[in-house]
């Protein structure tokens, strides 16, 4: 008894302190919708403070504009001032590009060709694209990163190079996948390869490194999918501590993001993760990536080791390797790569609530306060109720298929397919 109601007592003070969290990033100070997603997953990890996202759409139904983007990018589309920003890449990884669409007309105004390579890595799997890493936006300037082929600082009025940076070695085996992100004066990201794997942080003024820290994990193999990750690192607060989530393979690290300190690590046996974790305020939760990947729900209020001590609960069925999970009203929800959605329980990693809508999957999930979005390889666009038993509302479809994790501005959805940009909106 007394058991189960410090369990009670546990997830009562995680909600709270989840919801508290949210409200400090979600809302602006006078309580309106978000004016940007500026950053891979938006400013709330997929949440988006939206009650009007589109239910219902085709390529003739709710399509605000479409805008075609040339050759091939799995980037997701980030949002500012009435500025689009991805990256493109030719199939090849020769030739690779930063592109601006106007948010109001879909039009084009910059296609910048950024990077040109004579020397291309052979290992680039079919499923994954030259131009995967997300970029991300601060009010002057996009950070774009394309793995070991280079990393950029544009500025966004002028469009002219401020900086770059392509001496960062790391032989990413199949393809970058790591999206940078923005923490003070620092642009912070992963590189996790065969060669070497590390999270580094750049000044974001100058491109200059200010800190590197290497994983120091013993693979035991010298298979290079062990070694590479392709997850995006996550701020997240705990008390007055703000900590850098890093997970890569085989482990999952908590650095200081101003230092690179490492501060705590939780081990598993799977490699390659992929999608990026959430957070409720007290815990985080994650698919540890290939092998056969689980959900690891972890305390984040530890040192060193955690391994023995601080992960809660495992999760072996019906989790995805590459989708990130959302979380939205207390509902942790995730999709596998191969269609399957569940809404998991924050308290023992119990699965709650299941869909099969086969497809494949790679967009990470998508959450308004009312409804949950999962997009396939085909071009499906499955849109369920934010419920404990969600129902489904809606499947809709466009011409290709979708790898890149949706945006979303006001009540705007910006969906990039395999050759398009849209913007989708009740009309």
């Amino acid at each position: 008894m007394l058991r189960n109601l410090r369990i009670v007592f546990r997830v009562c003070i995680a909600c709270v302190a989840g919801f508290l969290s949210l409200c400090e990033f979600a809302l602006s100070e006078d309580n309106q919708q978000p004016l940007n997603w500026s950053q891979f997953r938006g400013p709330n990890n997929g949440l988006a403070v939206s009650l009007d996202t589109p239910v219902h759409w085709n390529e003739k139904q709710n399509v605000i504009w479409k805008t075609p983007i040339h050759d091939r990018g799995w980037s997701s589309p980030v949002i500012d001032n009435g500025e689009i920003w991805l990256t493109t890449a030719t199939e090849d990884g020769t030739r690779m590009y930063v592109v601006c669409v106007d948010f109001e007309t879909g039009e084009i105004r910059h296609d910048i060709l950024i990077f040109e390579n004579k020397d291309v890595q052979p290992d680039y799997h079919v499923t994954n694209s030259y131009a995967s890493p997300t970029p991300v936006l601060d009010s002057e300037n996009v950070y774009v990163h394309f793995g070991a082929y280079g990393t950029a600082c544009l500025s966004r009025k002028s469009a002219q190079v401020v900086w770059q940076r392509r001496d960062l070695q790391c032989n990413h085996y199949r393809g970058a996948g790591s999206s940078p992100i923005l923490f003070e004066d620092l642009l912070i990201f992963h590189m996790d390869g065969f060669d070497f794997q590390y999270a580094i942080a750049l000044d974001r003024k100058s491109g200059n490194t200010v800190w590197r820290k290497d994983r120091e994990v013993e693979y035991e193999t010298d298979n290079g999918d062990f070694y590479k990750a392709f997850s995006t690192p996550l701020l997240i607060k705990l008390g007055d501590q703000t900590q850098l989530i890093s997970p890569a393979s085989k482990c999952c690290v908590s650095l200081d993001p101003k230092t690179g300190k490492e501060l705590w690590r939780a081990r598993y046996a799977e490699h390659s993760t992929t999608g990026r974790p959430v957070f409720d305020g007290q815990r985080i939760f994650m698919s540890t990536g290939f092998g056969k990947a689980k959900m690891a729900c972890i305390r984040v209020n530890g040192q060193g080791d955690v391994s023995d001590t601080h992960m809660e609960w495992i999760q072996h069925r019906g989790i995805g390797s590459k989708p990130s999970p959302v979380l939205v009203a207390g509902r942790l929800f995730d999709v596998t790569d191969d269609g399957i959605i569940s809404r998991i329980s924050l308290t023992d990693g119990e699965i709650l609530w299941q869909h099969r809508m086969g497809g494949k999957f790679s967009a990470s999930l998508l959450a308004s306060e009312k409804y949950l979005y999962a997009f396939d390889h085909d071009g499906k666009g499955y849109v369920f109720s934010v419920a404990d038993q969600p129902e489904l509302l809606a499947e809709n479809s466009l011409p290709d298929g979708c790898n890149a994790s949706p945006a979303v501005l006001g009540s705007s959805l910006v969906v990039r397919t395999t050759s398009s940009l849209y913007r989708l909106q009740n009309r």
